[in-house]
């Protein structure tokens, strides 16, 4: 939507995922990339309330990286770019030296001038107050009274190694609309040899086990149900086993083995004729195939079916419709924007799901434009290992533009009371909500868009 959003028509919302991993280890390059797309995302849209759930803050050494994530806040709290946003709250969990509760997690919400009416939910007063100025919350989170933060018990993680994963929760109040926004990091695959041996493998297990505790504990009964938006770096890969079965189909498949273990060290797979030419080659983290183009023809869509770890919550979460190309792992070569690693299978990892009431809130009649768009950033320059940010060991965009307008249409009505405790009084509301037979309208970036936008 162009033109500057006004309360006639409707909030607009701008939800991004970013795993920032490797912009902290090269702050000159990698972060100024990253700024100027996301700062032109932010131009193209103009969403009133804006809120962006980074992982792997800090990058693998956070000690070492600690002044230029300070920088990094401070540019995008100051700069011109941001300028309409007046209030801000930022949630950095800078405490490394805690191995219990350390998760590396980061989340940004920005306010822009034009929305007069916004409240932020108390987890411990249990009530809604409004927000005002720009804070900045970091290391001891776990006392942050507006948010809930955890780490994933022990149990959870594979070979019980501790690891940065775990989950943030804020809660909003748009005039008389209240969710929460979850910034959640799961669990990667270790090995791509572990993860061919069954379908679904083992590393898809843990991560339904994490994110089912997730939905969980933001839906138990200590605090009213509420909407809710789940997005960050999920991890999700494709069922290993089986793209590979396809991707091989005519080929043979030859074992290697360590000569001290007897483990299987490598997969090589040749075509039966063609002078026996190698398809793919598989190690721990090798993913070495001979056609990337598989990845990005249609944006890669046609191994979409292998896409497989959110139809287990499929009564519990749902997502836009993907047309964008998988987000991981791509090239680090500053020349080669389009190009994949070849340390695992290009997958969709970073994503933003939506409870059933937060799909309600956001879908569109059918003569509604551009209403909602779900999309990657930056894909035709390099941002690093995951597209969207910059990466090593992950960086990667999701965005979604989730604009509330008032709708017309084919409806019917029901009727619902709920209590909202503010800071200063309490409120009873009753609304009738109008549900509409909507199609779902999604908008995505064509590479003409990104050329004019850069």
């Amino acid at each position: 939507m162009a033109g500057k959003l006004t309360a006639a028509q409707g909030t607009g919302i701008l939800l991004v995922t970013a795993n920032v991993g490797s912009l902290f280890e090269d702050p000159e390059n990698l972060q100024k990339t990253w700024l100027r797309e996301f700062y032109q995302t932010v131009q193209t849209h103009r969403p009133q309330f804006l809120a962006v759930h980074c992982q792997e803050v800090g990058g693998k050494n956070y000690e070492a990286s600690m002044s230029h994530v300070d920088s990094f806040v401070k540019e995008l709290l100051s700069s011109d770019a941001m300028k309409e946003y007046n209030r801000a709250r930022v949630y950095l969990d800078e405490n490394y030296k805690s191995q219990e509760h350390f998760t590396a997690l980061g989340s940004f919400y920005f306010i822009h001038e034009s929305l007069k009416n916004i409240h932020q939910y108390d987890f411990k007063a249990k009530k809604f107050k409004k927000v005002v100025g720009k804070e900045t919350y970091s290391e001891t989170l776990e006392s942050t009274p507006t948010l809930e933060k955890e780490k994933f018990p022990q149990d959870y993680f594979p070979e019980c190694k501790w690891s940065r994963k775990g989950f943030i929760r804020t809660r909003w109040a748009l005039a008389e609309c209240a969710f929460d926004l979850v910034n959640i990091h799961l669990f990667h695959d270790a090995s791509n040899l572990v993860a061919w041996e069954k379908s679904p493998s083992v590393y898809s297990g843990t991560r339904q086990k994490a994110l089912g505790y997730v939905l969980d504990r933001i839906t138990d009964q200590r605090f009213e149900k509420m909407p809710y938006f789940v997005f960050g770096d999920f991890n999700f890969r494709l069922d290993s086993k089986q793209v590979i079965e396809t991707l091989c189909s005519s080929a043979t498949m030859q074992m290697v083995r360590t000569a001290d273990t007897n483990e299987v060290d490598k997969l090589i797979f040749r075509e039966s004729d063609n002078d026996r030419k190698v398809v793919l080659q598989l190690e721990k983290k090798l993913f070495s195939y001979v056609n990337q183009d598989v990845f990005r023809e249609n944006n890669g869509t046609s191994l979409l079916e292998y896409d497989r770890e959110l139809s287990v919550f499929k009564d519990r979460l749902h997502e836009l419709e993907i047309s964008f190309p998988p987000s991981y792992p791509y090239s680090e070569d500053s020349s080669q924007g389009k190009q994949y690693m070849n340390t695992r299978c290009p997958a969709w990892c970073d994503r933003i799901l939506l409870s059933s009431s937060a799909r309600d809130l956001v879908l569109k009649p059918e003569n509604e434009e551009k209403s909602i768009v779900y999309d990657n950033i930056g894909p035709n320059v390099c941002m690093g290992d995951h597209k969207g940010s910059v990466a090593k060991g992950g960086s990667r965009y999701a965005v979604k533009r989730l604009c509330e307008k008032k709708q017309t249409g084919h409806h019917h009505t029901h009727t619902h009371t709920h209590t909202h405790t503010y800071e200063n009084h309490t409120q009873t509301h009753t609304h009738t909500h109008t549900l509409h037979k909507r199609t779902l309208k999604t908008k995505f970036f064509s590479s003409a868009d990104q050329s004019q936008s850069s």
